[in-house]
């Protein structure tokens, strides 16, 4: 086993590196930039069980370190992604995949994981009860001990693939949820979400964005986001996926530290579209540095 290899869920992966769901597109826009097949796998785009355009613009805002977004998870629907993206990806990602999954419903959700748990490429089901974008649904499932735990046992029902659950922070009791979700049979557990935010313009004294409010990403949530996946990691006895404001090795490591299996890149790709690939490079140089022989012996390690 190299250096950098870890594995989740069963699954062996390369390194911990994971661009995010909704900051990756399907993987085949950034492998015009380098070769992605670099990285541990990727999360693909946000995939409901039908089309989606999104809210209303302006759903992009910039903040001191970060971003608010509203998108509201855009997507072509599951068919398409199945019939159009998938087969587009395949050409140039030759790992198993992460396919985020988001629903307005428990049947929603069960609806398309079925169909992608048919799906060769697929690897792991990331299940997003989080999504603070949109209405009758996403994050409501994800603030409810209860409510998570039958969205996970609809989905397991369903699909024969690694189940991750990915959490909200808006919420009192990030652990509970966690501790439901596995209880369910959840086999892991991802984390944080976009925090919500909101901004102002002074001069039309009207939100920035169409949506009011959106999810607060970038720099500024990585100190919660690592404090929460620390909470969840003592909490569950099942593998954790780090997520919020990761920007550098450094920050991959201190999230392994904190008990993650491996670690999601979200903002930083919209920034500096290369992010992924320069991590991955660095982390031996940081790994000397602080006298790290294998990341996998390191998870947990506070």
């Amino acid at each position: 086993m190299g250096r950098l290899n870890v594995n989740l869920c069963g699954i062996p992966l390369d390194n911990p590196v994971i661009p995010a769901s909704g900051t990756f597109g399907y993987g085949y826009e950034f492998a015009e930039l380098y070769d992605i097949n670099i990285l541990g796998t990727f999360s693909f785009k946000g995939t409901t069980r039908e089309p989606r355009f999104g809210n209303p613009t302006p759903r992009i805002a910039e903040c001191p370190s970060g971003m608010l977004n509203s998108v509201g998870l855009q997507n072509p629907g599951v068919e398409k992604v199945i019939s159009e993206e998938l087969p587009r990806l395949k050409q140039v990602f030759r790992k198993p995949v992460m396919a985020n999954v988001s629903g307005f419903s428990v049947e929603d959700y069960a609806y398309t994981c079925a169909l992608l748990d048919r799906e060769p490429q697929v690897g792991w089901l990331e299940v997003n009860i989080s999504c603070p974008n949109v209405h009758g649904g996403g994050m409501s499932f994800g603030t409810d001990p209860a409510s998570a735990a039958e969205v996970v046992r609809a989905v397991k029902r369903v699909t024969a693939k690694p189940v991750l659950i990915k959490l909200s922070p808006n919420v009192t009791d990030i652990a509970a949820i966690a501790r439901a979700c596995e209880e369910a049979g959840a086999d892991g557990i991802s984390l944080i979400n976009t925090l919500l935010g909101m901004r102002i313009d002074l001069r039309s004294r009207r939100p920035v964005l169409a949506n009011t409010v959106g999810g607060l990403s970038g720099p500024a949530v990585f100190p919660v986001a690592l404090r929460m996946v620390w909470q969840v990691s003592q909490a569950v006895h099942i593998p954790v996926v780090g997520m919020g404001g990761v920007r550098t090795a450094e920050d991959v490591i201190e999230m392994m530290l904190a008990g993650a299996s491996a670690v999601e890149v979200g903002a930083e790709n919209l920034v500096n579209p290369l992010a992924c690939r320069d991590i991955i490079r660095s982390l031996p140089e940081v790994m000397d540095r602080y006298g790290i022989a294998s990341l996998d012996e390191i998870i947990g390690g506070v």
